[in-house]
């Protein structure tokens, strides 16, 4: 059991960016695929069957078969995607995948933040915890679990976690975040830290590097440009918090990933 990949798609609109996602493909034998869309509409090819994409929808996928995400034009789409080699859960995997689209609702975006965060570490133990997690929601699912929604903080936090997506291009302070939350900033900051690990400013920092990589992968603003909308307060700022994000400047970044969407 390994969750192999855990990403967040923010905002799919630039054609390069559709073009990526928009792929037909399929994973190997032994894995299989989710992805939660948190808001924007389109259509999920699943195998021979589309089905229209809507907020709080669940698809599952298993192992090779073919699947491919279309955006409608008017909207961009926002989704998380995890995968996983698990081959002794494939039957389970394979019944849920006759349920797509499983609408679970749209408060668990912190599930999915949690799963991506612990997924990525480097700490085994996370990793494996973020395994169960997954299928602890699968197995819920399979046995006809109502899910409940996110409740008290949990709540708080997807409503910070999703102000801070909407308003990724402006300059949000500690303050702003927290009244959005109506929660004094000091409290804020202790809840998001013990949940997610790192502060929500550190938080917001990674998102506008998450938007800052798919500017320069599928738009042909210039760094300085990208630097700008992003509210950096110069490019040379940017670049350097680049590099140390990703190991490369964004010149490099945009070279490499643009040569890998070409193949």
């Amino acid at each position: 059991m390994e969750l192999l990949d855990a990403v967040f798609v923010f905002q799919m609109h630039e054609e390069q960016e559709l073009l990526w996602h928009q792929r037909v493909h399929s994973h190997e034998k032994g894995q299989f695929e989710l992805h939660y869309f948190v808001s924007g509409s389109g259509t999920f090819t699943n195998a021979h069957r589309r089905y229209a994409i809507s907020p709080g929808s669940l698809f599952v996928t298993t192992s090779e078969v073919v699947h491919s995400i279309e955006a409608d034009k008017e909207e961009s789409l926002t989704y998380y995607a995890t995968l996983l080699f698990c081959p002794e859960e494939i039957d389970l995997v394979r019944r849920l995948e006759q349920t797509n689209p499983i609408k679970v609702g749209t408060n668990w975006r912190f599930f999915f933040e949690e799963v991506r965060d612990k997924g990525l570490s480097q700490n085994r133990e996370l990793r494996i915890s973020a395994c169960h997690q997954v299928l602890g929601l699968l197995y819920n699912l399979a046995a006809g679990t109502k899910m409940e929604e996110a409740k008290g903080e949990n709540i708080r936090l997807e409503k910070a976690i999703r102000y801070m997506q909407r308003h990724v291009f402006d300059k949000l302070s500690l303050d702003m975040i927290a009244n959005h939350v109506q929660l004094d900033p000091s409290y804020f900051v202790r809840l998001f830290k013990k949940r997610m690990n790192i502060t929500p400013m550190q938080y917001y920092s990674g998102l506008q590097l998450e938007a800052a990589r798919a500017l320069l992968t599928s738009t042909n603003l210039s760094v300085k440009e990208i630097a700008d909308k992003l509210q950096f307060c110069s490019e040379f700022h940017f670049s350097k918090r680049f590099k140390q994000s990703t190991g490369a400047s964004p010149s490099a970044y945009r070279k490499t990933h643009l040569q890998l969407l070409g193949t």
